[in-house]
């Protein structure tokens, strides 16, 4: 029997392609209409932006982890979180939690290292880059570039809006961080890969959001 994935979910957009990969993908594995048990909890996006506005983590962490509490009491068996940003707040969550969770980071990190890319470009929020949720070592888009991929995203992606302008700037910064050096980018933002893939990208992709729903699939059919 496989595991029940519990979805703890912040965005409608990234939650809604994480979803729709374990679906489709898990059909590829299992068979015809089949695809592992699947829960989702999510307060609304400005419950989350309040507290991040602030930087106040462990108040996310505190919604995060009152989602967690939901998944398990309808039986899930393990969490994923198709949210690089929030990520931030798992270590106030992860002591507390009542399931054990998949950290979309260290997925990203180990299909990296599975495909020998050495150095990696990472995209997101504002939030997101200027953290510690991915390797110091991952290259960083400039705070110019910074301020406008996060006004993409806020005022574009989330919304499901997606424009041959956006498209093309990120090309640019890709590019950049091509010349210094980059071998793969992070699609770290869980909106992002629904406007940049390896067809319209400079360098090769990591997705982090489909990567998250792969590696959730894998975990429920393994057991």
């Amino acid at each position: 029997m496989p595991k029940h994935i519990g979805i703890v979910a912040c965005s409608a957009e990234g939650a809604a392609l994480c979803y729709r990969t374990i679906c489709v993908e898990g059909e590829q594995l299992m068979g015809k209409h089949a695809h592992p048990e699947v829960s989702m909890h999510t307060f609304s996006l400005d419950d989350y932006m309040q507290p991040i506005y602030l930087g106040d983590w462990q108040a996310v962490g505190e919604l995060m982890l009152a989602s967690a509490n939901k998944l398990a009491k309808t039986g899930a068996d393990f969490l994923i979180c198709p949210d690089n940003t929030i990520h931030q707040a798992l270590p106030y969550v992860i002591p507390r939690s009542p399931l054990p969770w998949l950290h979309i980071a260290e997925v990203l990190a180990a299909e990296a290292s599975k495909r020998g890319f050495h150095r990696i470009g990472l995209t997101g929020t504002r939030y997101l880059v200027e953290s510690q949720v991915y390797p110091a070592d991952y290259v960083r888009p400039t705070a110019e570039e910074r301020a406008e991929i996060n006004r993409i995203i806020f005022e574009e992606l989330v919304y499901g809006v997606f424009k041959p302008e956006a498209v093309t700037y990120f090309q640019g910064v890709i590019t950049r961080m091509r010349e210094q050096g980059c071998d793969a980018v992070a699609l770290s933002c869980t909106e992002i890969p629904l406007l940049m893939n390896d067809a319209n990208s400079p360098l090769p992709t990591l997705d982090s959001t489909r990567l998250l729903a792969r590696a959730a699939l894998g975990r429920a059919i393994s057991g």
